[in-house]
């Protein structure tokens, strides 16, 4: 096994942003692909961490970036700047998820047939959006990502499978937003499913959260079982 890790750069419109590219250059490819969608503070070494993960499990992973090469958010207020024109213009939202899709299908190391999206927070709504689209994967991946609708005009059909593991607890997709969120796949012919863990609040993937206040807790059973359904359901829509 030899894991290879590259930075690429590509582009939105005039914006430079830079992906993250890890994959097992031992095994024979085209290889299928994993967009992976970073929370509010950007891409770092969270997603970094969870595409060498998948890496080794036979995938492409291309740690993506929303807001342009090198920006990051460091404090509360940073990332809220950060994420703030984009959950107030999903239209946008949409566009610059779709730019990283068009530069990881023209990647040598993928297969362009088999790509799928996984996010996590602010990054779960990113590839929610993106199945919200149209867009051609396969499927898409939202971990305690929030589930609000984009308020756009309805695009049809949602083409790509859908999985939510969601905290039942998390009070930035409380119950109502699952339920909501559930209605509108449905009726968009989505085949979706929703995994819910009991007790569990926001970011519980996440080792270092650890901020009640803000409701953001690491729950080690539910991040245990949602890598498990997680691998599950990458194996069904990619392989």
């Amino acid at each position: 096994m030899a894991i290879r890790e590259r930075l690429i750069e590509y582009r939105d419109g005039s914006t430079l942003l830079e992906g993250f590219l890890c994959h097992d250059d031992s095994r024979p490819g085209p290889l299928p692909a994993l967009l992976i969608a970073h929370d509010w503070s950007g891409r770092g070494e969270f997603v970094e961490r969870k595409a060498r993960r998948l890496a080794w499990h036979g995938f492409a992973a291309f740690a993506l970036d929303m807001f342009g090469k090198g920006k990051r958010g460091a404090t509360t207020a940073e990332c809220s700047a950060l994420i703030t024109p984009f959950v107030e213009d999903r239209a946008l939202l949409a566009r610059r998820i779709t730019a990283a899709l068009a530069a990881v299908r023209g990647l040598p190391e993928v297969d362009a047939r088999r790509i799928a999206a996984l996010g996590f927070c602010f990054g779960g709504m990113c590839v929610l959006d993106l199945a919200r689209s149209g867009a051609d994967v396969r499927g898409v991946v939202s971990v305690h990502g929030l589930l609000k609708p984009t308020g756009l005009p309805s695009q049809g059909k949602v083409r790509a499978k859908v999985l939510m593991l969601h905290g039942y607890d998390d009070s930035m997709g409380p119950p109502e937003d699952v339920l909501a969120i559930a209605k509108e796949f449905s009726a968009a012919g989505a085949d979706w499913q929703l995994h819910a863990y009991g007790n569990t609040r926001h970011a519980f993937t996440n080792p270092h959260a650890n901020d009640p206040a803000l409701g953001l807790m690491y729950d080690e059973a539910a991040d245990r079982r949602a890598w498990h359904s997680l691998l599950q359901f990458l194996d069904e829509v990619l392989r």
